[in-house]
């Protein structure tokens, strides 16, 4: 496997990171405060090409392959400190359009494709229910077919990008009787009549990555907005899903190694009992598992961009890779805010916020437990 870049890919990467550091920052730590969405660094992402990315260039995207699509996330999680901004993008990216891309209509693919790519339509995915949540199939919002219509009825919880969002990539049961061959999905515009956002929800970390309830009421669509079969949802989210644990980390990759950079740096600069901290042993230890979980997630990361891109299949891997990043990050983010002492646990020195956005990490496309329970059976047990 060769995970050298190419001069045009290096290009890329450098032109993400330097771009993310100077034009994504500013002001963020206010934003977190209050909860708000970057809407200009996201309309910027998208004019540079990061919404796009594994997109074909007839539809809009950038048509990168994905070891080159997670090497330029990774930039921009070095470069953005805007955890949340990040996480949005990735959701709109592995949740609506790689279901679009890989089961939509041509005429869904260029009603959608290209306003998602340009940034112009914010897209969301509403899976998750108050009672299915690891157990995804167990969903009870029932979609009735009347005619060349369906209506929807049910509600949704944490819709990431739900209160922004300006369409929704809906997941309803055509027939409970049928578990999860009776799932389907539907693409379900905002001013829908019936759709009603919930207020938005008050989170621990991701703070500027907005998140709601969705509500359904009688909620009327037309045939053509069904993505896929009836019946198909589990093979379309189970692709999706795929997707997104290879990649929606990436960016994670990138902020484990901004976190190494200023630990390294603040151990030689801070000093106690007259020499600098990085000198003890204890200290330095922790730096140096700072950079094998480092290390060993950007090879599992590259690993499964580097499959994927020879069109391999990477259930394993995307589950490894997930499992591998997601707790990397919360032990890096620990270890930093340890070395920081309690300058780490105040709110200007980062840390803190850090170890509160990695956190999620463990839960949100399929927690650390699912990835083992996923990753188990496929290993001989």
């Amino acid at each position: 496997m060769d995970f050298s870049w190419s001069e045009e890919q290096e290009h890329f990467r450098d032109t993400v990171r330097r771009f993310a550091a100077a034009e994504l920052n500013e002001g963020y730590l206010e934003r977190e405060k209050a909860g708000e969405f970057n809407r200009s660094g996201w309309k910027r992402c998208a004019e540079i090409g990061i919404h796009g990315l594994p997109i074909p260039k007839e539809y809009g995207g950038a048509g990168q392959d994905a070891l080159t699509t997670m090497g330029v996330l990774e930039a921009l999680g070095y470069g953005c400190k805007d955890n949340g901004l990040i996480f949005s993008i990735n959701a709109h990216m592995w949740t609506l359009e790689i279901p679009l891309l890989n089961f939509g209509t041509e005429e869904q693919k260029k009603i959608w494709l290209s306003r998602l790519c340009s940034g112009e339509v914010v897209g969301a995915n509403a899976m998750s229910e108050p009672g299915a949540g690891s157990d995804a199939y167990s969903l009870t919002t029932r979609a009735e077919k009347r005619g060349d219509r369906y209506v929807l009825n049910g509600g949704k919880v944490f819709v990431t990008n739900g209160p922004i969002a300006d369409v929704y990539l809906v997941f309803a049961t055509v027939d409970p009787e049928q578990g999860p061959n009776g799932i389907t999905g539907f693409l379900v515009e905002r001013e829908r009549k019936g759709l009603s956002i919930g207020a938005h929800a008050q989170k621990m970390g991701l703070k500027c990555s907005p998140m709601s309830e969705v509500y359904f009421d009688d909620c009327e669509i037309p045939e053509e907005n069904r993505l896929g079969r009836e019946g198909a949802g589990k093979g379309l989210f189970t692709d999706s899903m795929t997707w997104e644990r290879s990649c929606i980390l990436a960016s994670a990759v990138g902020t484990m190694e901004r976190i190494l950079e200023r630990s390294v740096a603040y151990a030689n600069e801070r000093k106690q009992f007259g020499q600098p901290i990085g000198k003890f042993q204890l200290i330095a230890s922790k730096i140096v598992d700072m950079k094998m979980r480092l290390e060993a997630s950007r090879a599992m990361l590259y690993r499964a961009g580097w499959l994927r891109s020879r069109g391999r299949s990477i259930f394993l891997e995307a589950a490894m890779a997930k499992l591998q990043i997601s707790e990397s990050l919360v032990l890096t983010a620990q270890d930093a805010m340890q070395i920081y002492g309690g300058y780490g646990y105040m709110a200007e020195f980062e840390m803190e916020r850090e170890l509160r956005d990695a956190m999620a990490s463990r839960i949100y496309s399929g927690s650390s437990e699912i990835q083992r329970l996923i990753i188990a059976p496929l290993v001989g047990l």
